[in-house]
């Protein structure tokens, strides 16, 4: 199904919203105020509307995406800021953290 149709499920408020949120990336409060709700009523709907639930939960998953491949972008084209934070992220594993040194001086 595509994300055009199940936005189609939901009531003109609920599709507002998630209109909204796509075209925030996401935030919230920017995408409530476009949608003229209240903030209470899309967390409500998160906690009482598992399909609306569902098409938020895609909606940021595809804002991540969108915020990967810009990193992405960033790092081949060689942003030092761009690399270190995606080793400090993403190479952990390597050695790429930063570490606290704490001296007892009792």
């Amino acid at each position: 199904m595509s994300e055009s149709t199940e936005i189609n499920r939901f009531n003109t408020k609920k599709r507002a919203m998630l209109e909204a949120l796509e075209s925030s990336l996401g935030i919230v409060t920017t995408a409530a105020l476009k949608a003229q709700i209240d903030r209470s009523s899309h967390y409500g709907w998160m906690k009482t509307d598992n399909d609306y639930k569902t098409a938020v939960d895609a909606i940021n998953e595809s804002v991540l995406d969108f915020a990967e491949s810009n990193l992405f972008k960033l790092v081949k084209d060689g942003n030092t800021t761009a690399i270190i934070f995606y080793l400090k992220t993403k190479g952990k594993k390597r050695g790429y953290v930063e570490r606290q040194e704490v001296h007892n001086t009792a």
